[in-house]
């Protein structure tokens, strides 16, 4: 199956599912909500991991973004999903039990409405990331990434900076 023909479950406000679509349905219109999760991987020592967008995404291509994020697919659970993302995109096999639940948050914008599950993990790698969809990652200490925030900030995804505003790094 082609990238863009993933189908993913659309729910309504409160993420109760109502219908499916088409990957490709999804991005463009704003009244499909669909699911996805986000892994913010910490080092040990402090630092956030980030990922680069590659420049072929589709959306907000060679961008730094959060380490972990991906769509559910249809008929699968938040927590299938984030343990399959996390091997898929940084290449490490985690148990459910070793993330730690952070938030739930919206993402509402022109292209696209997700309801997001944010998690966390420690981890120091190492990391294999998909590079297909990854250009690079990078550990940021949180004061570099503050700076950069406020100095460029058209080098992070607008997703990837409201989530750090919600979990409180910047």
């Amino acid at each position: 199956m082609l990238h863009n023909e993933e189908y993913f479950d659309i729910v309504d406000d409160n993420g109760k599912i109502i219908g499916k679509a088409l990957r490709s349905e999804c991005h463009g219109n704003p009244e499909l909500i669909h699911r996805t999760v986000h892994a913010v991987i910490y080092h040990s020592d402090g630092r956030i991991l980030l990922q680069k967008r590659s420049r072929n995404k589709d959306i907000q291509p060679d961008k730094w973004d959060t380490a972990v994020g991906g769509h559910l697919d249809s008929g699968e659970d938040y927590k299938t999903a984030i343990v399959r993302e996390i091997k898929e995109e940084v290449g490490i096999l985690v148990n459910f039990s070793e993330l730690e639940y952070i938030t739930d948050a919206k993402i509402r914008n022109r292209i696209e409405s997700e309801n997001i599950k944010i998690f966390k993990l420690v981890s120091n790698g190492p990391f294999k990331f998909q590079q297909e969809e990854i250009s690079e990652i990078k550990f940021w200490k949180i004061d570099e990434l503050c700076n950069a925030v406020k100095k460029t900030p058209d080098i992070f995804t607008p997703n990837l900076l409201t989530e750090l505003k919600l979990i409180g790094v910047i």
